[in-house]
């Protein structure tokens, strides 16, 4: 299967609204994307090097980067991901040795026990319940398979937030799971044997402006389409002079973001 395939199934509005999003970044995503792939190699350490023979899932693969790193270690990859504008630009990177499927993580149309690994970084905190895909990838490991998963947690953004808050009582940064509830959608999940990490990152900007671009740029804006307050450019010079109270000695501004890196083992 080398061209993107294109899954049938129901999403909702929310995650009809998360992948239009993803898909008007898809273009500029890599540009953006420093943290992003920060996470995906701690990640990806996780991973034995050498990959031949084994079958990986790539869940929430975006634009393919570390589809193509799974690749490289030898690999037989199969990228999924909400998007199908991700998995346009997937392709370009890894051309037809990868195989493409547009799906849900909630939902995904794999037999029992296809994969060895499934690999999904910063992918799953755009679930609705988390119980459901890690359910899901537990559910397509093969005996003695290891699903690698990292996920934003509760405190990720919280400058951003705090800052938002002095502008307006609207919902403008993304809310995210505490590390219990990670724990519980675990046991949701009937997943008994598990590892978790929390690590927390921080990205420094010159600008608020420049964080919100990144944000943008990456497709993780979605949520002021459902926000009511203002996003003109009078509120994000507000912004700009709130998120000042958090400026380090050196001058920059810190994005701070709370990751849970966990091990799912079949």
């Amino acid at each position: 299967m080398s061209e993107v395939a294109l899954n049938s199934y129901v999403v909702t509005k929310d995650k009809t609204a998360i992948a239009n999003a993803f898909s008007k970044a898809a273009g500029s995503y890599d540009q953006h994307a420093e943290f992003q792939r920060n996470i995906g190699h701690r990640l990806l350490q996780l991973l034995p090097q050498e990959l031949t023979g084994c079958k990986i899932l790539d869940l929430g693969s975006g634009t393919g980067y570390f589809s193509d790193q799974l690749k490289q270690r030898g690999a037989d990859v199969v990228c999924v991901d909400l998007s199908s504008a991700m998995l346009q630009q997937a392709k370009k990177r890894c051309g037809n040795s990868v195989c493409y499927l547009l799906a849900d993580a909630e939902c995904l149309p794999f037999e029992d026990g296809e994969f060895d690994v499934v690999f999904s970084s910063l992918a799953l905190q755009w679930c609705d319940n988390l119980s459901k895909p890690v359910a899901e990838i537990y559910r397509v490991l093969k005996p003695s398979g290891k699903g690698y998963f990292s996920t934003l947690i509760d405190g990720s953004l919280n400058e951003l937030k705090q800052s938002w808050q002095k502008i307006d009582s609207h919902q403008h940064v993304n809310e995210f799971i505490t590390f219990n509830q990670v724990k519980v959608a675990l046991a949701q999940a009937r997943v008994t044997k598990h590892h978790l990490n929390l690590a927390e990152v921080t990205v420094w900007y010159e600008s608020a402006f420049d964080l919100m671009r990144d944000l943008k740029g990456i497709g993780a804006n979605h949520i002021s389409s459902r926000s009511h307050g203002l996003t003109g450019r009078k509120a994000l010079l507000q912004v700009e002079q709130a998120y000042a109270q958090f400026r380090s000695q050196q001058g920059s501004l810190p994005a701070t973001y709370q990751v849970c890196l966990g091990v799912i083992y079949r």
